[in-house]
């Protein structure tokens, strides 16, 4: 079992314009961090759901009977700095945002069952763009090609709460770019950037780079589900995430 956070402090983007904050964005009827809660939830695999954001709205959400609501932080890291610390332990947890409402139980247990695989202090997971559209056709996303494939990258982890303060600058700095590839790889280090142009980059040089920047261990999990990866924050995603679910209602 893992205690769970959830980031629910995004302010809401202007591409979006659906009030203050992403988590609160109604998805049929709910707020669109509640579906993440619930899915975490229906896993089985998680004892205490920690939701950090505006804790005076999400107090009016109604989640599931083991959520714990705080207020986030400024950052993500200091959202994140935040939970762990009312963990109160050093236990494997999962942290995930609020914008994956798709997100099922069947995908938080895979990716945790395959966790189980290797030992590491992260767990990021990935899915192949062929999976992304066979699942949902024209969905957008930021892709990077390595040698195994072409992969977008999913807002799921597990997390050593103790990497959390030794690795807090350098992760700030790979979060607030983890959408732009290239600023990434200039992070990771310019040969990654010759690496990345001619797409000769395996995945294990990224786990390899991330242990010698961070020192930490790493591991890339490839995930066969793309509820994963599929964030909320352009008006395109919205409109397929309601189109998703009107369609299973």
């Amino acid at each position: 079992m893992h205690d769970a956070i959830i980031l629910a402090g995004g302010e809401n983007n202007k591409l979006l314009n659906q009030g203050c904050f992403e988590a609160l964005i109604d998805i049929a009827g709910k707020p669109m961090v509640t579906f993440v809660a619930e899915a975490l939830a229906a896993s089985g695999q998680v004892r205490r759901i920690f939701v950090l954001g505006p804790s005076e709205e999400l107090a009016k959400c109604q989640f599931p009977a083991n959520t714990i609501v705080l207020e986030g932080g400024k950052s993500i890291v200091e959202t994140i700095r935040r939970g762990m610390v009312e963990l109160g332990h050093n236990e494997m947890t999962l942290v995930a945002t609020a914008d994956i409402p798709l997100l099922t139980a069947e995908a938080v247990n895979d990716f945790l069952e395959q966790c189980q695989r290797v030992s590491a202090d992260l767990y990021y997971p990935i899915v192949r763009k062929e999976i992304n559209e066979r699942h949902y056709p024209g969905v957008r996303r930021t892709y990077v090609r390595f040698c195994e494939g072409t992969y977008t990258g999913g807002n799921l982890f597990l997390v050593k709460p103790s990497i959390v303060d030794s690795c807090a600058q350098m992760a700030d700095k790979i979060i607030a770019n983890r959408k732009n590839p290239l600023r990434l790889c200039q992070l990771l280090g310019w040969p990654f950037v010759i690496r990345f142009i001619f797409g000769i980059l395996h995945l294990a040089d990224v786990e390899a780079r991330v242990e010698t920047l961070l020192g930490i261990t790493g591991a890339v999990i490839q995930s066969p589900y793309p509820e994963l990866g599929i964030d909320v924050d352009k008006l395109s995603d919205l409109e397929l995430v309601r189109s998703t679910f009107s369609v299973r209602v």
